[in-house]
C-alpha cells in the first residue's frame, strides 16, 4: 500500500468517525423535527422555568420557533 493511500484512508476514517459521532447529536434532530419536539416536551414536562433560571439571565425559549 502506498504511503499516500494509507494517509488518505487514515484521514478518511477520522472524518467518518467525526461524522458518525455528530449524526445523533446534530443531524438526526434536524431531520426528525416532530419526533424531537415530542421527546423534548416529555423531557421538559414539570419543569417550572422560573425555578431553574438563574437570576439576570435571559429566559430560554423554543429553539424551533421562527424569528
Amino acid at each position: 500500500m502506498s504511503r499516500n493511500l494509507r494517509t488518505a484512508l487514515i484521514f478518511g476514517g477520522f472524518i467518518s468517525l467525526i461524522g458518525a459521532a455528530f449524526y445523533p447529536i446534530y443531524f438526526r434532530p434536524l431531520m426528525r423535527l416532530e419526533e424531537y419536539k415530542k421527546e423534548q416536551a416529555i423531557n421538559r414536562a414539570g419543569i417550572v422555568q422560573e425555578d431553574v433560571q438563574p437570576p439576570g439571565l435571559k429566559v430560554w425559549s423554543d429553539p424551533f420557533g421562527r424569528k
